[in-house]
């Protein structure tokens, strides 16, 4: 395909899954619970952390930790009582487990306790003239574990850029919270980031199709990847680059493209 096909192709596939029947199946559906925009907040950090190997595991382990916050993760992240927490042990996702739970608790706790948003936690790291979420990202990072005594482990499950991961979990937290709710899939709740900013999330689906339309050239699923594969996508669409998440995901995922 020459760039006109691809560009066409790509936006009909984003437009196909782009919709609301994408949500039951994907760790969206989480935050889609709600409608407090601190509860969205919350559970969506949760799922998209949490969102690592099988869908089906990923949505079991969200449901659970969102039962055991009575499902009102806001309230109690600020009101938890030590019982509270103490049920929350039981909690384990692959190498997820209640040590890292209990300090993204605390640092939630700490967090909400000051500003009425997570936005801030990304871009108050930012400049007026950055093109991507790149420092948002990198401080996001150091302000998560600004507490004191934070578990070292910890750090495998909050990536950053510095560290030239791909970040594509915080990535698709990121499209959830600040692209357009037009189509109901994504909130759009954050108006301090802009969509042209955000980075495309990549995963072995993404990358592989990515790979096979010759989109994408780097062999490492790392940062510079997700950097270059955006940058292609601005051609397609310099206002809305990672909405192309939708056609590369459900090529790969869905029609095992």
């Amino acid at each position: 395909m020459n760039n006109n096909e691809l560009k066409l192709f790509l936006n009909k596939k984003a437009d196909q899954y782009n919709q609301p029947f994408f949500i039951a199946a994907d760790p969206i559906s989480i935050p889609h619970k709600f409608i407090q925009q601190q509860d969205i907040e919350i559970a969506g950090f949760f799922a998209a952390i949490l969102a690592w190997g099988n869908r089906k595991s990923v949505l079991n382990s969200c449901n659970t930790l969102m039962q055991l916050m009575d499902n009102q993760p806001y309230q109690f992240c600020l009101h938890h009582s030590k019982k509270e927490l103490q049920a929350l042990e039981q909690l384990k996702h692959r190498t997820f487990n209640a040590t890292d739970l209990l300090y993204c608790i605390a640092f939630f706790k700490q967090h909400f306790t000051k500003y009425p948003s997570l936005e801030i936690a990304f871009t108050q790291w930012m400049n007026k003239k950055d093109e991507t979420v790149e420092n948002g990202l990198i401080g996001f990072h150091h302000y998560f574990f600004s507490l004191q005594d934070f578990p070292e482990r910890t750090r495998k499950h909050i990536a950053s850029p510095q560290k030239k991961s791909a970040c594509k979990r915080l990535n698709m937290y990121l499209r959830w919270m600040v692209r357009s709710n037009e189509t109901s899939v994504d909130f759009g709740l954050w108006k301090q980031i802009k969509s042209s900013q955000l980075i495309i999330p990549i995963d072995v689906h993404v990358s592989r199709v990515a790979k096979k339309l010759g989109i994408l050239t780097r062999i490492r699923n790392d940062w510079q990847a997700a950097t270059e594969l955006t940058t292609y996508l601005k051609k397609l669409d310099s206002k809305d680059p990672v909405k192309y998440d939708f056609a590369l995901f459900g090529l790969g995922v869905m029609e095992k493209f």
